[in-house]
């Protein structure tokens, strides 16, 4: 969020204590006026027309919402994608990590799981726990300089 405020030039007041939980509403009800917000989470309010949705975070628009425009098609290079993955315990021995791995690989071909997904916006992507492992090493080193370059401190 601080890389759309600084990109497009906005001076927004950033309430980082709203609980997600009640933010929906409180877009609702005019309490705040901007949200960030998971598509499964705001899609059916969106869907409603209870709220307005500006655009999705990804670099492109998304294939279940493809009337909404990705920010970025107005503010080229901006990305904040969300994602949900599982882990275990470190020291967890290979060849468990690896049957879980193959688990949730075969389980997220279900059509019925896919089909689910992609009412509330979700793309299943299943990957290696290398792969995995890099993508979660990546996201935490662009949001770390994003943080570090915000000047943002837990008080």
């Amino acid at each position: 969020m601080f890389a759309f405020v600084r990109t497009a030039l906005f001076g927004l007041v950033c309430l980082t204590s709203i609980v997600i939980g009640i933010a929906p509403s409180d877009i609702i009800s005019n309490k705040v006026q901007l949200i960030f917000d998971n598509l499964p989470s705001a899609l059916e309010q969106a869907r409603g027309g209870s709220v307005r949705a500006l655009g999705v975070t990804s670099p492109q628009r998304w294939p279940s919402v493809p009337d909404i425009p990705a920010i970025a098609e107005t503010v080229p290079g901006f990305e904040s994608v969300g994602f949900y993955g599982i882990s275990v315990p470190k020291g967890t021995p290979p060849e468990i990590v690896e049957i879980l791995n193959k688990a949730v690989g075969e389980a997220l071909k279900d059509p019925k799981l896919v089909a689910r997904l992609a009412d509330v916006g979700g793309i299943p992507k299943p990957m290696t726990p290398a792969e995995f492992g890099k993508l979660v090493a990546d996201e935490t080193e662009k949001w770390r300089k994003l943080v570090e370059f915000a000047g943002v401190s837990v008080d």
